[in-house]
Order: C-alpha cells, then structure tokens, then sequence
C-alpha cells in the first residue's frame, strides 16, 4: 500500500504543487521579513496560491492519465473550481471580517488597557496569486505524468 502511494502520480503532482507553491510564498516572505520561520510553510494567503496550486497538480494529472474526457478528471476539476472559490472568495470574505473584528480588538485595548492580539486579516487570494498557482500545478502535472 505504501509503494502504491509513492507511485502514485497524480498525488505526486499535487504535492510536489503544493510544496513548490509554499517554497515560494516562505522565500518571499523570508525576503520581506529578512527572516526564515518553518511556520511560513503554514500561512494562508499570499503568492502563490498552494491551494490553486494543489488542485490543479492533482487535475492535470488525472486528465493526462485518465484522459481529459474521463468521469475522474470531471471530479477534479469540479472539487478544483470549488477549492478555487473557497480561497478567493469566501476566504477574501473572512479577511474582511477579521479586518472589522481588528478594529473593535484595537478599540477594545485602547479602552481597557489590554493587548488582545489582532485576527490575520490575509487570508484569501488575489487574481494573480490564484494564477500563479495554477501555473504550478500545471508545471507540476506535466513534470511528473509528462
């Protein structure tokens, strides 16, 4: 069972999606904040999107395998699209909340002189960092099935 998991192509592209996509958010984040940290692997949010990333690794890999007008690829690309939403706009949603929240926390410390740590407010994804992720998962499909 294991070496049937190992072997496991589509898998593999979206791991090697995912990974690719977290290297690259934690090297820019270890840029900007001139720190390296293992939890940057973690963060949601930023360029590029792991989930994007994942998603469509896995999606390429059963199209190429299974052929692009197969019930599987049809299921991967369904979950992709829903995958893909939930990190553009219901996330985006949840940044938002967490901005307001933000704002009464801040007020909130103000008046009682606490330090009531603030909500991550980047937590959904932009256009462009849905993109990239998409990208790399195609990157990473043809890489492994190729």
């Amino acid at each position: 069972m294991i070496q049937q998991l190992l072997l496991n192509e589509a898998l593999a592209s979206a791991i090697l999606a995912w990974f690719t996509a977290q290297t690259i958010k934690a090297i820019f984040l270890t840029i900007k904040q001139k720190k390296f940290r293992f939890d940057l692997y973690s963060l949601p949010g930023g360029f590029p999107s792991s989930h994007s990333a994942t998603v469509t690794g896995l999606s390429m890999a059963v199209g190429m395998m299974s052929g692009f007008d197969s019930v599987p690829f049809a299921i991967a690309v369904s979950l992709a699209f829903f995958m893909i939403y939930d990190a553009k706009v219901i996330r985006g949603a949840a940044g938002k909340q967490a901005q307001s929240l933000n704002v009464l926390i801040e007020m909130y410390n103000e008046e009682e002189g606490e330090d009531m740590n603030k909500l991550r407010e980047r937590l959904g994804h932009s256009a462009i960092e849905i993109a990239g992720g998409i990208i790399i998962g195609v990157l990473a499909a043809i890489l492994i099935v190729g």
